[in-house]
């Protein structure tokens, strides 16, 4: 058994501290993103070091590694939270299917319309149960569903950004095709537009990481045609149509959801990308979640909602 030192230093935030900086590799990057003092974070690795009696990182210059100490620690940490969220699920799968909290994480770069008009619908019917939506990043919403703090992400796929598909289940909502935004009038009668028309004219574009950023650059290299010349990036869809309607000669990629959804505000032409350039969009959450009574209600009422009206429908109405 631990002493009461050692149970201490093995707190679930020392844990998550290592757990991060393991992630990261950078104590500079990981104190920033915990938001502590890079001497905090160092000191409470030297503190696990200590009680395990070996170090768990070594250095080559700059750049930092796992010792052997150090994976076998890692490991047994995703168990520890596996094992803890694993229990927090069992906990509310004996709850009310009518209170508590469904906490959701939906990519930036979704549209987000038909979703919310499902959470007034979802409200209305379940009063008592909370609903959190909260819009975050490819890395963000995957560190969140991994260690519990969101239930269900709504996110694309495939996506390289996830190793491990062992815990976690997925339910499509619809196909989304990048979709051409340009004003050239051969390209929009011909219906389709090639890569090498699509990079004529240089792009604006999402931020780099970004899920679609990433997609279209390994698209464009797959079929040995060059990345578009990138002139300009924003992380909302608004912002790009916006650039590419104040401006001239740019181009821009945008998921067909978003364009049948917002077709009153736009000025130009949005053409299909041949080979087409696809993902799915899905509900992405841990194994056993859909046995919490809530949020298997929840699953039933999309359901519900979709046969009622199709998801493209409710994007156009």
């Amino acid at each position: 058994m631990l002493d009461e030192d050692a149970r201490r230093v093995f707190s679930s935030k020392a844990l998550n501290y290592f757990d991060e900086l393991s992630k990261n590799m950078s104590y500079t990057k990981t104190a920033q993103s915990l938001g502590i003092t890079q001497p905090a974070l160092t000191q409470q690795i030297k503190k696990i070091e200590k009680v395990v009696g070996a170090p768990l990182f070594y250095s080559v210059g700059k750049k930092i590694y796992l010792t052997d100490a150090g994976t076998i620690l890692l490991d047994a940490t995703h168990q520890i939270f596996d094992a803890i969220n694993t229990v927090t699920d069992q906990i509310q799968q004996k709850s009310s299917d009518s209170t508590g909290t469904i906490s959701i994480g939906i990519l930036a770069a979704v549209e987000s319309k038909v979703i919310e008009d499902f959470i007034v619908e979802f409200n209305r019917i379940n009063p008592n149960v909370e609903i959190d939506l909260m819009l975050l990043t490819r890395s963000e919403i995957w560190d969140e569903i991994q260690n519990n703090k969101i239930d269900i992400a709504i996110m694309y796929l495939p996506d390289n950004i996830i190793k491990n598909w062992k815990s976690y289940k997925s339910k499509k909502i619809i196909n989304d095709t990048i979709m051409l935004v340009h004003n050239d009038e051969k390209i929009a009668k011909k219906g389709k537009a090639t890569y090498k028309e699509a990079i004529v004219n240089p792009w604006v574009s999402y931020l780099r990481g970004y899920y679609f950023t990433d997609l279209m650059i390994e698209k464009f290299k797959n079929s040995l045609v060059d990345a578009p010349k990138v002139v300009a990036r924003f992380s909302s869809p608004y912002q790009l149509l916006k650039f590419v309607q104040d401006s001239e000669g740019v181009n821009t990629g945008l998921p067909m959801s978003f364009c049948i959804a917002h077709e009153d505000i736009f000025k130009f032409y949005q053409t299909p990308l041949e080979p087409v350039i696809s993902s799915e969009l899905t509900f992405v959450y841990r194994d056993d979640k859909d046995k919490i009574p809530r949020i298997k209600q929840f699953f039933n009422e999309w359901d519900s909602f979709i046969d009622k009206k199709s998801y493209t429908d409710r994007l156009k109405s």
